[in-house]
């Protein structure tokens, strides 16, 4: 069963997770995060699937992030914010995001694709 994997084709990470999926036949459906986000009710259940706080799946590094001064819009905002804010903009949102529809992994940590993927 073929994965979803959420990335934007010129970001690094995103290359290495594709490539590390492709090196161990793990067959996904690649959506472009900026084009096709995900929507908020998508975001709900890929925060309670992850295990994660909503802030995770903010890309802290990203120059939307700075722009909008999201690291002091965070501090004051509740779940539902974060997820509008989120499903708002794809650049917003840390990558990738790879899902089967009841597991999660958002960013690329080898270790983690290697427990969660293979």
């Amino acid at each position: 069963m073929a994965v979803t994997f959420y990335w934007y084709p010129q970001c690094g990470t995103c290359k290495k997770a594709k490539k590390w999926m492709d090196e161990n036949g793990v067959e996904y459906e690649p959506v472009h995060i900026v084009e096709h986000p995900p929507t908020e009710s998508q975001l709900e259940d890929y925060i309670t699937e992850s295990g994660l706080p909503a802030k995770k799946f903010f890309n802290t590094s990203g120059k939307k992030y700075r722009e909008l001064g999201m690291k002091d819009k965070l501090k004051e905002a509740n779940e539902s914010e974060m997820i509008k804010w989120l499903a708002s903009d794809g650049m917003l949102i840390k990558r990738p995001i790879v899902t089967n529809g009841k597991d999660v992994t958002v960013g690329f940590k080898e270790a983690d694709f290697e427990n969660t993927w293979k």
